[in-house]
C-alpha cells in the first residue's frame, strides 16, 4: 500500500522550518540551517529570525560539498544528543551532515519494536550506526556494514556513548557483503539499508543506485529468515516510488508489504519529503 509516512521528531531534535531551499533544525540545543533541495516553497519565518537562532550555517561550494559558518561564538565544534535511552555524538562536516538522519526516527522504532533479543539484525549502508544501537539495545546481535573507515569509528564512539558493547564491524561494500553471506548460507531477522545515491566502495569502486539496487534488494530478501523484516529507504531523484513499489512486488508478497513516502512535518507546519520507504516481511 502507498502512502505519506510521517516521522516526527523528538526532545532533542526538532525540525523548526523549511524554505527557500533550506531547513532550520535543533539538535539538542544547537540550531543549524542546512541546504534542503525539497524545501521549494516559502518558509514559516523570516530568514532574519532563522540566523537570529542559529548556532551553524551551512553554504554550498560544489555539488557534493561546502563549508559551514558559525553563527554564535559559543557554537560547539562537537556535542551530543539523546533518543530514547541513547547517545549520538554530532558534529558539522564537509557534506552538510552531522552524524544523524532524523527521519530515521520511525525506522529505529519499528526495529525497537519488532526486534527480539535472540535475533540476527544487519545494517547495510551503516553510516554512524543509530539503527546499529537501536538493534543491539534489544539485545539482538547485530552487524554494522560499512565502506568507510571514519564512519565506522564514529559508530563504534555512539555504541559506547549508549552503553552498550559488542556491535561487530564490517568494512565492505554492502552489495559484496550480502553476496558473500549468501553463499554463506546466513540469515537475519531483520535487515536496514539506507543506500546513497552515488558513491565510494572501500577499494574506490564506484556506486549507482540505480544499477544495483535490484541486486542489493534480491539479495536482502534472501538474507531474511521467516518472518523477518527488512527496511529500505532511498533519497534518490534516479529511484522514485513506483520503482520501489515494482520492487516490492516482485520479491515479497503484496499482504507483507508497506510502500510510500517518508515525510516530516516542521514545527511552523511546512511538510517536507525524506524520500521512498519499503518495509516488508519475508
Amino acid at each position: 500500500m502507498n502512502q505519506h509516512l510521517y516521522t516526527q521528531g523528538w526532545d532533542d531534535y526538532e525540525l523548526v522550518d523549511a524554505g527557500n531551499g533550506k531547513k532550520l533544525e535543533r539538535w539538542g540545543e544547537i540550531i543549524t540551517i542546512r541546504p534542503e533541495v525539497q524545501a521549494y516553497f516559502k518558509p514559516g519565518k523570516p530568514y532574519a529570525e532563522w540566523q537570529a537562532l542559529a548556532h551553524w550555517e551551512f553554504t554550498e561550494t560544489g555539488n557534493q560539498s561546502g563549508q559551514w559558518q558559525a553563527l554564535q561564538t559559543d557554537a560547539p565544534t562537537t556535542w551530543e544528543i539523546s533518543y530514547r535511552n541513547l547517545r549520538f555524538q554530532l558534529e558539522p562536516t564537509r557534506f552538510k551532515h552531522l552524524g544523524l538522519f532524523p527521519e530515521q526516527r520511525t525506522n529505529w522504532d519499528f526495529i525497537a519494536e519488532n526486534l527480539p533479543a535472540d535475533s540476527r539484525f544487519l545494517n547495510l549502508f551503516a553510516y554512524t550506526g543509530a539503527a546499529s544501537c537501536i538493534a543491539r539495545s534489544t539485545g539482538a546481535e547485530t552487524l554494522h556494514v560499512d565502506s568507510v573507515k571514519q564512519l565506522i569509528t564514529w559508530a563504534h564512539t555512539n555504541m559506547e556513548l549508549s552503553g552498550l558493547a559488542d556491535i561487530k564491524w564490517v568494512r565492505e561494500d554492502a552489495l559484496k557483503f550480502v553476496e558473500r553471506e549468501l553463499k554463506r548460507g546466513r540469515q537475519y531477522n531483520g535487515i536496514i539499508m539506507d543506500p546513497p545515491a552515488w558513491g565510494l566502495g572501500v577499494k574506490g569502486e564506484k556506486w549507482k543506485l540505480e544499477s544495483k539496487l535490484e541486486t542489493l534488494v534480491a539479495g536482502a530478501q534472501g538474507l531474511l529468515a521467516k518472518g523477518g523484516f527488512l527496511i529500505l529507504n532511498t533519497y534518490s531523484p534516479t529511484i522514485g516510488l513506483p520503482e520501489i513499489t515494482r520492487l516490492a512486488q516482485q520479491h515479497f508478497r503484496p499482504k507483507d508489504c508497506e510502500t510510500g513516502e517518508l515525510w516530516m512535518k516542521t514545527t511552523t507546519g511546512k511538510e517536507l519529503y525524506y524520500g521512498n520507504l519499503l518495509r516488508a516481511r519475508r
